[in-house]
């Protein structure tokens, strides 16, 4: 009768699995504090691939690590057409086609020796328009190499239109914007960090936003629509459900939500001390992300989760 009657149902179309690719190891390299989540090999991220789309998962969103000497202050690696990110959106769009979103995250973060997501000026700040050329060029060679669609997480002021722009002037009209709308700057990205080998010293509240606001979201949302974005994001998802709701209501594109990696960890480490059921807490966790209005989440669980909902 519950499942009957049950308003809001999971669906492995749901779901996007995001993907770590580590330049230079022979072997996938398990991220402590992500217990069961690994930077993947080229071959181990195609494998993975190959197992989403078996599962029914919809899409990948792929994270390069490059090697620690190949960073600078530009995040070179994120524009070479032979970085690891390019390198393995070449590989999975290969492995598996058109039968998954192959997915990319446009940011610098992951290529600067500072860390941060953009280009520092003489003061050591980000310096926003010095930035967006480099999100215009990555945009690029990210559709060069197999995106089919691009994630600009850095939260610039005015990435989306320029990175459309980009895209349009380049022949890749048919390239997708999933738009990081509202990227609070918060406490749960800390396993991220070691997922991608961040070098940053400090945090990023001058660009990432407030935790205490909501009405910053709505805006920073009507400015991405107007220049372009096809798709919208809440990040992080749990502790931002108002605002997905919101978010969700507002707009007649669909919102996606990012289970982020400290959402998942919490998870994973109290089921771990037997304080909670673990398969029925990630499912709950789940549900009440889509019942908050999330066309589409991102999760580690994504294959996981998927295979049991067809099971």
């Amino acid at each position: 009768m519950r499942r009957m009657v049950a308003e809001t149902r999971l669906h492995p179309a749901d779901l996007i699995l995001p993907a770590f690719v580590r330049e230079g190891v022979s072997e996938p390299v398990p991220i402590g504090s992500m217990p069961g989540v690994v930077q993947h090999t080229r071959d181990s991220l195609k494998k993975a691939a190959a197992e989403a789309v078996a599962a029914g998962v919809s899409g990948i969103m792929l994270f390069g690590v490059p090697e620690e000497s190949k960073k600078d202050a530009v995040g070179t690696p994120g524009t070479d057409p032979d970085g690891i990110l390019q390198v393995a959106l070449r590989d999975v769009r290969a492995e598996v086609g058109d039968d998954l979103l192959v997915m990319s995250d446009l940011c610098l973060d992951e290529t600067t020796d500072h860390g941060h997501c953009g280009v520092l000026d003489e003061q050591g700040r980000v310096d926003n328009d010095a930035t967006l050329e480099r999100y215009a060029e990555m945009a690029r060679v990210q559709a060069e190499a197999g995106a089919h669609v691009v994630g600009p997480s850095g939260m610039m002021d005015g990435q989306i239109g320029v990175i459309r722009q980009a895209l349009d002037r380049a022949g890749h009209q048919d390239v997708a914007i999933l738009a990081y709308t509202a990227k609070y700057a918060s406490a749960f990205y800390g396993p991220f960090r070691e997922a991608v080998a961040s070098s940053l010293k400090g945090d990023r509240k001058t660009y990432q936003q407030d935790p205490a606001n909501t009405r910053e979201s709505l805006r920073e949302l009507a400015l991405d629509l107007e220049e372009g974005a096809d798709m919208v994001m809440v990040k992080p998802a749990g502790p931002y459900l108002d605002i997905l709701a919101r978010v969700a209501d507002a707009v007649d594109v669909p919102v996606a939500a990012y289970q982020i990696s400290g959402e998942y960890a919490m998870i994973e480490a109290a089921a771990e001390k037997g304080w909670i059921e673990r398969d029925r807490a990630i499912m709950e966790a789940l549900t009440g992300i889509k019942r908050a209005g999330a066309r589409n989440i991102l999760t580690y669980w994504a294959t996981e989760v998927a295979q049991k909902l067809r099971d």
